[in-house]
């Protein structure tokens, strides 16, 4: 007989999705996801392999799922992180901050390697998953223009500038003066590209992003700047 995981079959369900999820995680850090099959989810979760096809049909069902599971998620972390901050390019440099700290937790393939390995339908909705992020910048820009704090200019074709700067490229550092660089500088770059003035105070402090993060404290939050992005000398 199976292991029960949790004490009531609901919970068990629950569990086992999870450990899927985590186990699909793992493995996506890993390896391609076309080189990965429902028994290596299964082997590293924990779980028979039977038990994946009570919860899916197949691995993109499996994949689905896991993006679902993730975007609500990683909605949820942004949205605690912006829900203290008002101010438009505030906000913006909130956005940016927490996508880059959280970006290494998550998974949101809406083109690459990944889409490039499922099915049509299964890419498309790779992208409808992604798009919740695209709509939360798009709300944070548009604000800013109509607030005169930016030029005008299409989101549209702002926002995937915005993410391939944000979540492409080298993974934020791990070390906390690296790490604290890297933000600054991230900061400056996005400001400038969408010909924001950089503010004079540091991004406000948002909650700890993600458990495996480090809590973000007084130092490590950027310096004054001018509006050049030069730091601002005292006195």
């Amino acid at each position: 007989m199976p292991k029960i995981m949790g004490s009531s079959l609901a919970e068990h369900r629950q569990r086992t999705r999870t450990a899927l999820f985590e186990a699909l995680s793992q493995l996506m850090a890993e390896r391609g996801f076309e080189k990965i099959t429902l028994s290596d989810v299964a082997s590293r979760a924990g779980v028979g392999r039977t038990a994946v096809y009570n919860h899916f049909a197949d691995k993109e069902d499996l994949l689905l799922a896991f993006m679902e599971h993730e975007s609500a998620r990683y909605a949820e972390e942004l949205a605690r992180a912006l829900a203290g901050t008002r101010d438009p390019i505030d906000r913006l440099r909130v956005y940016v901050r927490q996508q880059a700290l959280i970006k290494r937790h998550y998974h949101f393939p809406a083109s690459g390697p990944l889409a490039n390995a499922v099915s049509r339908d299964t890419a498309g909705s790779l992208r409808a998953h992604s798009a919740l992020m695209a709509q939360m910048l798009s709300s944070i820009l548009t604000e800013a223009m109509d607030e005169g704090r930016i030029p005008q200019q299409d989101p549209a074709l702002v926002i995937p500038l915005i993410h391939a700067t944000v979540l492409g490229g080298r993974p934020t550092p791990s070390e906390p003066e690296a790490r604290k660089a890297y933000l600054e500088s991230l900061d400056v770059f996005v400001l400038r590209a969408v010909g924001a003035a950089q503010p004079e105070h540091a991004v406000p402090p948002i909650p700890r992003p993600h458990a495996a993060e480090p809590v973000e404290g007084p130092d490590d939050a950027s310096p004054a700047t001018d509006r050049q992005g030069a730091p601002r000398r005292a006195g």
